[in-house]
């Protein structure tokens, strides 16, 4: 038992013994009363609406608004106990003068359905003054220190005084919250989202060639910092923990690596440490319901959608087309970069005749011109896809659809694909847990989900979803057997369909 608890009962025995009020001032005054609270997401195009598809914007954007409503919400169902306490929240993440039409130039955003929750935007500066552009999350570390100075001025003057808990996400939202926390010694959560070491293999022992790109050097040190910096840390599966039946988990892979040339880790993380606590995130249920709940269905969507699927022409929302309209669809959505896979998924589709004449393919992802992002990674995946689309001639048998910013929309989507009898596919080459996974099957959609990572750890394997090896094309035929059983038997849909509606709500998950 350490001083500090030791202290707490010892007043706590005073108040009980001696109710007077300096006893229980004493006690009340050593609990720790958390109501101010601040959250760090600095990299990307951090806004509540028409940026999801920018570069290294997507899901954690969701996450974390989602995060700020449910965390408001049971602060403020502990002050009908009794408390005069007023809670308050604030996102704070990085100003971009060059906003490209979003909010982003934007100091204070109030976040809606929230009454006490605010997005504060802080700027980048260099010795050259205020950076205006975007910078991608791996070249974001020059600006960190000076930005989490920046931050904490702003938060202790803003909440007039020191906030009860900083919360890291991703990365670069770990570091500033490790510096923050440090300073003021205050109680620091962490949340990887995703740790980058993982995903690319090799990416410790072939550093120096990936450096000049990715900054892995500076990413891997960051992440051991604040990993072993933080008081508690928030996964969303064991998997991103320790170790699956066929890959480390992703904070084993930080228990003891190499960078040759630079540094060796021979005790990076504890894995059996009781700061690690596994919360899964969760599909807006309003937004993310079965497509069989006729009477809640926005069907003033359905003839954006139907536009947005079946028309021949061409525009800046969607390119390609679906010849034969009856066939069922298979779906993806992210962004389009390597790790998500999306190419890798197109190619599994040309070069499998049975799916082929089976299926119809639809993505939702990015951009259409190379020169409307600003990611070198995005640009060239954007030149892949248009390669392969010519290459295979797969127009009347796909269609691309540019990023959509309106998640009810999105959910309208989901719910007609499965009008189709379609499915959902998630093809990363790793994925921690994939919000999209979950969104998909909340609208009833059956699943196949990449066995990288932590969506094969809520997807059981032929029963209500399907694992799939993204380095292994045969996975393609996995999808092809599962609509030709369907074509064969007309229930069989339904049971697959039914199971994973049972596992989301088994998985506590929404």
């Amino acid at each position: 038992m350490g001083k500090y608890s030791r202290t707490s009962q010892r007043a706590l025995s005073e108040a009980l013994e001696a109710p007077d009020p300096q006893n229980l001032a004493k006690f009340l005054g050593r609990l720790p009363t958390i109501f101010n609270v601040v959250m760090f997401s600095p990299h990307g195009y951090f806004v509540q609406s028409d940026v999801l598809g920018l570069p290294d914007t997507g899901g954690q954007v969701v996450y974390i608004l989602d995060q700020v409503r449910a965390l408001e919400e049971e602060l403020l169902r502990i002050k009908q106990q009794g408390l005069n306490v007023k809670p308050h929240i604030l996102v704070v993440t990085r100003l971009i003068p060059d906003a490209r039409g979003t909010k982003c130039n934007q100091e204070w955003e109030p976040i809606n359905n929230t009454k006490h929750s605010t997005i504060l935007r802080i700027p980048f500066r260099t010795e050259k003054g205020i950076l205006n552009q975007w910078v991608s999350r791996f070249g974001i570390y020059p600006y960190l220190e000076r930005f989490a100075q920046d931050a904490t001025a702003k938060i202790l003057e803003t909440m007039e005084g020191k906030p009860g808990l900083i919360i890291g996400n991703y990365t670069d939202g770990n570091l500033v919250a490790s510096i923050m926390a440090a300073k003021l010694g205050i109680t620091q959560a962490t949340i990887a989202h995703a740790l980058e070491k993982t995903k690319y293999d090799d990416s410790d022992v072939k550093w120096k060639e990936l450096d000049p790109k990715y900054h892995f050097s500076c990413q891997f040190t960051a992440d051991a910092i604040s990993m072993n910096a933080a008081d508690f840390i928030i996964t969303s599966t064991y998997q991103e923990i320790a170790r699956s039946k066929d890959r480390p988990g992703q904070y084993e892979s930080q228990t003891a690596f190499t960078l040759p040339g630079l540094y060796r880790v021979v005790s990076g993380i504890n894995l059996f440490n009781p700061k690690f606590n596994i919360a899964a995130p969760r599909a807006d249920q309003s937004v993310y319901f079965p497509y069989t709940e006729g009477l809640k269905r926005l069907t003033s969507f359905h003839p954006a959608i139907e536009e947005l699927l079946y028309t021949k022409q061409d525009n800046n929302e969607h390119i390609g087309f679906l010849a034969d309209r009856k066939k069922p669809i298979i779906f993806s959505m992210a962004r389009l970069d390597i790790v998500k896979n999306i190419s890798g998924l197109t190619e599994w589709f040309e070069k499998n005749k049975r799916l082929k004449s089976l299926v119809n393919l639809v993505f939702v992802t990015g951009f259409f011109n190379p020169s409307e992002s600003k990611d070198r990674e995005e640009m060239a995946e954007i030149k892949k896809m248009h390669a392969l689309i010519e290459k295979y001639q797969l127009k009347g048998q796909i269609r691309w659809i540019a990023a959509q910013n309106d998640r009810n929309r999105n959910g309208g989507l989901y719910r007609c694909i499965a009008d189709s009898k379609g499915a959902f596919v998630q093809p990363a080459i790793y994925e921690a847990f994939g919000l999209t996974f979950i969104e998909a099957m909340n609208c009833g959609l059956p699943t196949f989900a990449t066995n990288q990572g932590g969506p094969a750890e809520i997807n059981v394997d032929g029963v209500l979803g399907f694992h799939i090896d993204p380095n292994n094309g045969e996975s393609r035929n996995k999808i092809a057997d599962f609509f030709e059983k369907c074509r064969n038997d007309s229930h069989y849909w339904n049971r697959i369909s039914k199971a994973g509606l049972e596992r989301i709500n088994e998985w506590k998950v929404i």
